[in-house]
């Protein structure tokens, strides 16, 4: 998706090797016109898929998530890292390890909102080893749905999350696929460029 790969291009930021930085549009400021851009993508990726609810994890992925869920009518529901007071009992829980922030979360969902037979599109902003993608799959297919499909805003494609993902049987769709982050640049997987 080229206005996304131009966000990073001018607003992201390569951290490390493994890190890139997009706070700019996505996970601290977030620019709402792209993210009507993505959400619309994703929808046309999965219109056909029969989707009937939207999961994602709290908070980064809610923007595209919501977006996406405006373009295909359906709900969004998203997995909480910290139970709040009203949430004690029915529920989904998924140990989901956390690569940029270096810990573990026990992400839930209420029971309530999970439904059987739902078929469940799963958004993210970052793939890099799948691990929240796995856990919220889980999830789905604990309530008894089926994940029509995983869509991820960026994945970094030099980790093995997609691949993992899709050994699994999981539909994987990235808007943007990075293939490095070496020596401060971004290297899509067809091209170059500097951050």
């Amino acid at each position: 998706m080229e206005q996304l790969k131009q966000a990073i291009r001018t607003e992201g930021s390569v951290l490390s090797a493994n890190v890139l930085k997009v706070d700019a549009f996505l996970n601290h400021r977030i620019d709402p016109v792209l993210m009507a851009a993505i959400g619309r993508e994703f929808a046309e990726r999965f219109r056909e898929a029969g989707i009937t609810k939207i999961l994602t994890i709290e908070t980064s992925g809610i923007a595209p998530a919501l977006m996406a869920a405006l373009e295909l009518g359906v709900a969004v529901v998203f997995a909480r890292k910290q139970k709040s007071l009203t949430m004690r009992d029915d529920l989904y829980v998924q140990k989901v390890y956390s690569f940029t922030k270096q810990v573990e979360n026990e992400v839930t969902v209420s029971r309530k909102f999970l439904e059987k037979g739902d078929r469940v599109l799963i958004i993210d902003d970052f793939l890099a080893h799948g691990e929240a993608a796995f856990g919220l799959a889980k999830i789905v297919e604990e309530a008894g749905g089926a994940v029509a499909g995983i869509g991820i805003v960026i994945e970094k494609s030099f980790q093995n999350g997609a691949a993992k993902l899709q050994e699994a049987g999981y539909r994987v769709e990235s808007l943007a696929r990075i293939a490095s982050l070496e020596n401060n640049q971004v290297q899509f997987v067809e091209e170059t460029i500097h951050a």
